[in-house]
């Protein structure tokens, strides 16, 4: 794999506040460390051998949008032309269940449209990520 042909991006409702938006983070950025392992560093010592589990390897720049813009983008995410992208979103679906078979049971029940999206992250080739995020601004 060539991390330099690779991008990844998280994409977060501008509206959401801060905790919530940190907390979607840290789950999509544990489900794309499951599904791109390769992204993930080996672990470093410092000059005491002290270990530091690795970390990805390739930066991930936060971005905000609407919440129509997110949804919007989740849908064309869907798109057999993005199909090369590994793409882990949150929701007020997930956000709202306390154990995983309780959003396994209200994910099926509700309808795709219905779904609210606090977050999208992505990963893989730079070019398909970049038609996509490549104009939106930083979260700052």
């Amino acid at each position: 794999m060539n991390l330099q042909n690779d991008k990844c991006v998280m994409v977060f409702d501008e509206t959401l506040p801060y905790g919530i938006i940190a907390n979607a983070a840290a789950i999509m950025g544990m489900t794309l460390g499951k599904y791109k392992p390769e992204y993930v560093g080996s672990s470093v010592f410092d000059q005491t051998q002290n270990e530091h589990l690795g970390i990805i390897a390739i930066p991930i720049p936060i971005l905000k949008t609407s919440s129509e813009n997110l949804k919007e983008m989740r849908e064309v995410l869907y798109t057999p032309q993005f199909h090369d992208l590994t793409v882990v979103d949150f929701s007020d679906i997930a956000q709202s269940c306390n154990i995983y078979d309780e959003y396994i049971k209200k994910a099926s029940q509700t309808m795709g449209s219905d779904f609210h999206y606090f977050g999208i992250a992505m990963c893989g080739p730079k070019k398909l990520v970049n038609k996509l995020t490549g104009s939106l601004p930083l979260l700052k």
